[in-house]
């Protein structure tokens, strides 16, 4: 599967959750499967929180998550300048 593909799985609506992306127009939303991987829970844990997710649907919340973090700059409020 190739990531268009993957990213088919990702869907926003805005009467749920307010637009925020979730998984195949259910509520639960990319950035919640995200946190429990960011807190350590394995691909494993996930599923058995959510026993209706597929592993393609974990695989296209971090390919999501790649691509905005691809296309976010942050700029520097200050820059501090050695005297």
């Amino acid at each position: 599967m190739n990531e268009p593909e993957f990213l088919k799985r990702i869907t926003v609506n805005p009467e749920i959750f307010g637009g925020k992306p979730v998984i195949r127009g259910c509520r639960l939303a990319v950035e919640h499967v995200l946190g429990m991987l960011a807190a350590g829970d394995t691909l494993e844990d996930v599923l058995r929180a959510y026993p209706w997710l597929e592993r393609e649907d974990i695989q296209a919340c971090l390919i999501y998550a790649r691509r905005i973090a691809a296309n976010e700059r942050i700029e520097p409020l200050f820059i501090e300048v050695s005297s």
